[in-house]
């Protein structure tokens, strides 16, 4: 709700080079609607990959994991549960595959988040779909003792600041006083100050960021993981959120540093899209010539083993380890680091690349 007092002050001083960044967003916006009308088979495959990283990478980011086996199985409707992760898995899946199969949208209101939380819990015995009933600190314990690292309003104040917080960016959003993914990131960030329940607001957080998306018509989150890129810059998530939720409960806060880290994601996100569906169009070749070519012509000039990973998502991660190493081997490519963790880079740019 802070964020959305001074709006002035809240979106007047927005980074330069967020432009850019937002301007490629609505690009890729734009194409997304043109690959619908022209290669839906491309699209439902993707979509297909994208649910299982998201459900996974959501839940990896609260602790909760699965081996692969098992993710798999539940992702797929599996009604039996081993342990508790298994029923926190299976509570995200039927979240975000309830979001997905949304035909229209309405405006954000307590009983609709309320309703995702019990989704989320559907599983699992105690209280689910209620605000918070006492105190939740925000804590970390990143430095081997518990630290806190953020206090949310108290519950008495929460349904209030709730309801207040959903008001102000309906009206916001109809004003049109910023573009739309920098309303999403100040809701989202007042939204997770705020922490209106229990247990599961980052999960909440990420399920709303997903539904705005789409309800703005940003459907990347329907092809590409927006939740498995942010697992894999988790560190950089919550010390973004850190820094934009000082001097919130005065409304001293600067959106900046969580809306920027959000804007990157998604710009990301859309230009994996874009590489995907190209990769998708070399799909005439066998396995190892579509990730040769992929790597040679389509790849950043430097890469990591997960760019080639999420461009060709039907491929196996041996079949690209052996491409990689047949491809240094043949001196097109070299490597820095090893495992996972390397960075690839061409010998020489692709076309089109600069110079």
């Amino acid at each position: 709700m802070r964020s959305f007092v001074d709006l002035d002050k809240t979106f007047g001083n927005q980074p330069r080079e967020l432009g850019a960044a937002l301007a490629r967003i609505d690009t890729g916006k734009g194409h997304e609607r043109l690959f619908q009308d022209q290669k839906p088979a491309v699209l439902k495959q993707l979509s297909e990959h994208a649910r299982v990283a998201s459900i996974t990478a959501s839940n990896a980011i609260e602790n909760v994991v699965l081996d692969d086996e098992r993710a798999a199985r539940i992702a797929e409707g599996s009604p039996s549960f081993r342990n508790r992760n298994e029923k926190e898995f299976a509570g995200y899946r039927d979240a975000i595959d309830w979001l997905m199969r949304l035909e229209g949208y309405e405006a954000l209101s307590v009983p609709f988040i309320l309703h995702l939380h019990r989704l989320i819990f559907s599983h699992l015995d105690g209280r689910c779909g209620h605000l918070k009933s006492e105190p939740n600190l925000i804590v970390s314990y990143e430095s081997g003792r518990r630290e806190i690292v953020f206090t949310p309003p108290d519950e008495k104040e929460t349904p209030q600041l709730l309801s207040e917080l959903l008001v102000r960016y309906a009206e916001a959003k109809q004003e049109g006083r910023t573009h739309p993914i920098v309303l999403i990131g100040a809701l989202i960030l007042d939204f997770l100050a705020i922490h209106p329940v229990a247990d599961g607001n980052g999960r909440l957080a990420r399920l709303l960021t997903t539904y705005e998306l789409l309800s703005g018509g940003y459907g990347v989150a329907r092809y590409v993981s927006v939740e498995q890129r942010i697992f894999e810059a988790k560190n950089a998530y919550y010390a973004s959120l850190y820094e934009s939720q000082q001097g919130w409960h005065g409304s001293g806060h600067s959106i900046w540093p969580w809306t920027s880290y959000l804007v990157r994601i998604l710009d990301g996100a859309y230009r994996d899209f874009e590489q995907r569906v190209a990769a998708a169009d070399q799909g005439s070749g066998n396995k190892q010539e579509r990730v040769r070519n992929f790597i040679l012509t389509q790849a950043p000039n430097e890469f990591r083993t997960r760019d080639v990973q999420r461009a060709l998502p039907d491929i196996s991660s041996a079949t690209i380890r052996l491409v990689l190493n047949e491809l240094r081997n043949q001196h097109k490519i070299r490597s820095e680091g090893s495992g996972s963790g390397a960075r690839w880079h061409r010998t020489q740019p692709a076309a089109g690349d600069p110079e």
